[in-house]
């Protein structure tokens, strides 16, 4: 999830400098939601993913 916002502000930058700036807005949009979405999932496996050993 975190590659996907990596290379959705890439794919920003390069849009933003051709001067394509509604491109570059909508994967500047892209690239902020994957990276909620990562930061969620991430702590939500934080939380739950660790688990005591059974012996």
């Amino acid at each position: 999830m975190l590659g996907w916002a990596i290379l959705f502000l890439v794919i920003a930058i390069i849009a933003a400098a051709l001067g394509f700036g509604g491109a570059a807005g909508m994967a500047a949009t892209a690239a902020q939601i994957a990276f909620v979405v990562f930061l969620i999932l991430f702590v939500v496996s934080l939380i739950f993913g660790r688990k005591a050993p059974t012996v």
